[in-house]
């Protein structure tokens, strides 16, 4: 569905997810930060544009991509591991919530099931929200399973989090639909009745290929990729996200 002026006439979700990354902390800043350190470290230079093309990707993923685009492949797992080291230390540094993101999570909670659909580390995402004062409004955060026998992992947070495989299966990052499916389907929510908010094209194709309906945040693209959103905000206390009728209180 492309944008329109009323994009969810007649329609109210079930259950929202949000991604974390870019739409409910600000951590973009400390995930190029932290690649800035990652190159330095080994004395490596990013390639131009790579900030913008490592944008919502898996940490492994970026990790394999530093190596091969600075020609040193080799070096994937050290540069992942320096990479998520500093992110790491960045987030426990300086917590910063999107402008407009924890009033809207607070808007919602107890109103409709809210989850966490992101491509870090269930480790980075809870001290994230849980630095923010955030944590406790989600019943479920959903991550990709990394490579090995713990495979995909599933947080709940309705008194502690607790780690489980999502049936055996393993959950793969976006832009595969796994985070989104999942998520919508721990809520109890239908695919089609289920809300993502995301601020990258990566993850909009992961909640698009889910079959949930989207609210995409931050800057809008000028290509046009991001049309197939249902409704496209500068930040989460824009009026036109918060006069909707399934948002506003009542």
């Amino acid at each position: 569905m492309t944008i329109t002026e009323q994009p969810f006439r007649g329609w109210s979700p079930e259950a929202v997810v949000f991604d974390c990354d870019g739409t409910l902390m600000d951590t973009e800043e400390h995930w190029q930060d932290a690649r800035r350190r990652a190159f330095r470290e080994f004395g490596l230079r990013p390639a131009p544009g790579f900030a913008e093309r490592a944008k919502g990707v898996h940490y492994l993923d970026c990790g394999r991509m530093m190596a091969e685009e600075a020609d040193k492949a080799h070096l994937a797992p050290e540069l992942t591991e320096s990479l998520l080291a500093h992110f790491m230390e960045r987030v426990a540094e300086d917590p910063v919530t999107m402008p407009g993101a924890a009033e809207f999570v607070r808007s919602l909670s107890g109103r409709l099931p809210l989850a966490v659909a992101s491509n870090c580390p269930l480790a980075v995402v809870e001290r994230s929200l849980e630095r923010a004062g955030l944590l406790s409004h989600f019943g479920h955060i959903v991550v990709p399973g990394d490579p090995g026998p713990t495979g995909a992992t599933t947080g709940n947070t309705g008194g502690g989090t607790t780690g489980s495989t999502d049936g055996g299966t393993l959950i793969r990052p976006k832009p595969w639909p796994d985070v989104y499916a999942t998520a919508a389907r721990l809520c109890g929510a239908r695919s089609e009745r289920t809300l993502a908010v995301e601020d990258s094209l990566t993850g909009i194709e992961s909640a698009r290929r889910a079959g949930l309906r989207v609210v995409g945040v931050g800057d809008r693209p000028a290509d046009g990729r991001a049309d197939t959103v249902d409704l496209w905000v500068p930040t989460l206390n824009a009026p036109e996200l918060l006069e909707l009728d399934w948002v506003r209180p009542g």
